[in-house]
This record gives C-alpha cells, sequence and structure tokens, in this order.
C-alpha cells in the first residue's frame, strides 16, 4: 500500500510527488500522458529560460522519481474508500494509498464521480473546478487536490507551487506536525 496516491503528473502532480516521495512518504504518481502542459512552450518558469511542454513534464517525472516516486502510465477511473485506505481503480490495475492528491488540470469526471463537491472555473475555457479549502482539502477525508482542478491559475509555475503546498499540507497531517524541506548549498 501507498501512503499517498497521486493521480496527475503535471507541474502540480510531480511537484506534489517531487515531496511526498523525497519526505520518504511511498509515493505513486499516475498518469495518462495526455495533460495540458503537454502542448505547452514555456518562457516563463522560474530558473529556466525555454523549454517544450513535453520536455517539462518528463523533468517534473523524473525529479519525483529520483526520490523513489513509482510512476505509472495509465488512467484513474474510479476511487472507493476500502477501510482506512483508497482503492484506485484505473483502465489496467488497482491500487492502494491512505492519501489521495487529484492534480488533474482541466479534467475533474472522477472527482465529480466519487462525490467531491465542485464549483465553477474562473480561468478561460475552465468551467469546473475542485472545491478546495485554503489547505488543498476537497470534501472527502483523505482526498486532497492541487493545481488547475483546484482553482488556481492554470499557469504551469503556479500550479507546481500548488502541487508542492498541498504535498506539505498532507505530510504535516501524516507526520502530525508541519513538515519543512529546505536543502542547503553543498561546499
Amino acid at each position: 500500500m501507498y501512503d499517498i496516491a497521486i493521480i496527475g503528473a503535471g507541474p502540480a502532480g510531480a511537484s506534489a510527488a517531487l515531496f511526498t516521495a523525497k519526505a520518504g512518504k511511498k509515493t505513486l504518481l499516475i498518469d495518462n500522458d495526455k495533460g495540458m502542459t503537454r502542448r505547452a512552450w514555456f518562457e516563463n518558469f522560474y530558473g529556466i529560460m525555454e523549454i517544450g511542454g513535453p520536455e517539462m513534464v518528463e523533468l517534473g517525472e523524473k525529479q519525483a522519481q529520483k526520490f523513489g516516486a513509482e510512476l505509472v502510465r495509465d488512467k484513474a477511473v474510479d476511487i472507493q474508500k476500502k477501510g482506512d485506505a483508497f482503492q484506485i481503480q484505473t483502465e489496467n490495475g488497482q491500487y492502494e494509498a491512505k492519501y489521495v492528491i487529484l492534480a488533474t488540470g482541466a479534467i475533474t469526471d472522477v472527482a465529480e464521480k466519487i462525490g467531491i463537491r465542485t464549483k465553477p472555473g474562473t480561468e478561460p475555457r475552465i468551467k469546473t473546478v475542485l472545491d478546495v479549502d485554503i489547505n488543498g482539502k476537497t470534501n472527502i477525508d483523505g482526498i486532497w487536490a492541487a493545481g488547475t482542478c483546484a482553482g488556481v491559475s492554470v499557469h504551469a509555475i503556479i500550479t507546481a507551487g500548488d502541487g508542492a503546498k498541498v504535498a506539505i499540507n498532507v505530510i504535516s497531517e501524516i507526520n502530525g506536525e508541519r513538515y519543512v524541506d529546505h536543502d542547503v548549498l553543498k561546499a
């Protein structure tokens, strides 16, 4: 069983996976390889002069995997509470995790199917988003959301930051105290 399953490996999901895996949490990253970031070009992402969306997604996935996140190429189709965990059904398999972070971009169908509250989106072309609190919690205890599906701006740098924020909040809840991850410059 995984500590945390993250559905969506765009900037929000991969960033969340990077933080959760680096914190020592057994992390599963599920992605169907069809996110909107794959169609983008970036010249407005801090620390990167320019990069294509496919390369950015690949880099984010590799960063998460460097710290131990497991990446599965598949599409999540259902999530059900089973005891003290969630069972995530994909088109080709089934996984269990204690916590779930949804980072599904503009897609909210699985979240709506399982009863997560939604509200109208405010970004152009984003009609519906998940109704989350300031920490990223949904109305279903143990399921969190980050990035565009959680109502933040579609800009990749903003969704990446939101993914990190939500991951830190989940890690803090698991640990029972505020978690901080600061690396120190190597001499």
